[in-house]
């Protein structure tokens, strides 16, 4: 619930420029994110005056108790007509809590969003680092054969949606009460928590386990809570911001990189690039002094075995001259 002295304007800058500042001096950032992230985009959350489990079911049972395991069983067609009203909004669209998210994923600070929606809003927006604790209703499974199927095709289905391949119920990929979430998500949830240098809470009231236990994996205190009402984790935090999330996140993450960090890119790449080709160059012109040094070498030898071979070519001539004379010398006395 907001407070008064959070509508105190002068309050409210001084906590939006402080989560500024802490988001421009983190660099790896993970969001939890509830139903309160996509309220602005037309889709009620569960636990407010004017949420899901407040408002009628249009049948003699509780929102709550609907979407449990058991009852899916027991009552699958009361079921479906509960969750094709009331959970499922195919016209929906990202708003500018998801958008400011794609934007710090982009600045390569967001490594992670952990998200208990099932709205598939992220992902649609443009985010990739998506964990979702409570799957989504945009995919669907045949409980017989396992074949997969969209929203569309459960939407136009009458009453309980069946497999046109074997006639086994299809249900919604998601987690409902009763049920166990997977386990990969969980801990790939925790790992992402545990190497962050930031972690944003928002849009949710921290009441359902195990997200409500995430933040005890944190080796420091840097969290901040954004949301309408108060949660138990408010006091424990750094910063606690009673407001939209939209606004709020729109308004502390950049639209865009700031001139001045692009120059300093620009130039550590050019820095870089000229670097590498001094190197390659560097390279080259070792190559080609030692090929040069080699070529050499290999003349000198040459030229020093040509003199050889000639003063050896000479010894034989000379030798063969000496033989010569010798003969003429003694052909008298033969005559004698």
């Amino acid at each position: 619930m907001e407070t008064r002295i959070d509508r105190l304007g002068s309050v409210r800058e001084d906590k939006l420029k402080q989560l500024k500042e802490l988001i421009a001096g983190s660099n790896n950032i993970v969001f939890l994110g509830g139903a309160g992230v996509s309220t602005e985009s037309g889709i009620p959350d569960f636990r407010s005056g004017s949420g899901i489990y407040n408002s009628e079911s249009g049948t003699k049972y509780r929102p709550i108790d609907i979407i449990a395991h058991d009852f899916f069983m027991e009552h699958t067609e009361i079921f479906y007509d509960f969750y094709k009203r009331k959970l499922i909004y195919p016209d929906a669209k990202p708003n500018k809590a998801h958008k400011a998210l794609v934007r710090l994923e982009k600045q390569g600070k967001l490594k992670a969003i952990i998200t208990q929606n099932i709205d598939n809003l992220h992902q649609e927006a443009g985010s990739k680092c998506v964990i979702e604790l409570h799957g989504s209703v945009f995919r669907n499974y045949c409980m017989d054969c396992g074949k997969k199927f969209d929203t569309e095709y459960v939407v136009a289905q009458d009453g309980v949606p069946k497999c046109d391949k074997c006639g086994g119920i299809v249900r919604p990929d998601i987690v409902l009460y009763e049920e166990n979430l997977e386990h990969k998500n969980v801990d790939d949830a925790i790992k992402a928590v545990k190497k962050c240098d930031l972690m944003i809470i928002a849009g949710t009231s921290l009441t359902v386990y195990p997200a409500a236990t995430f933040a005890q994996f944190l080796k420091h205190d840097r969290i901040v809570i954004i949301n309408k009402s108060s949660t138990y984790m408010d006091l424990k935090a750094l910063l606690t911001i009673h407001d939209n999330v939209g606004d709020v996140l729109d308004f502390c993450i950049p639209k865009r990189v700031s001139s001045t960090k692009k120059k300093t890119t620009a130039k550590k790449t050019a820095a870089k690039k000229t670097s590498t080709a001094k190197t390659a160059a560097s390279k080259k012109t070792t190559t080609t002094s030692s090929k040069t040094a080699a070529k050499k070498a290999s003349g000198t030898k040459s030229a020093a075995k040509k003199p050889a071979e000639k003063s050896a070519a000479t010894k034989a001539s000379a030798k063969s001259s000496t033989s010569k004379t010798t003969s003429k010398k003694a052909s008298p006395k033969t005559k004698k």
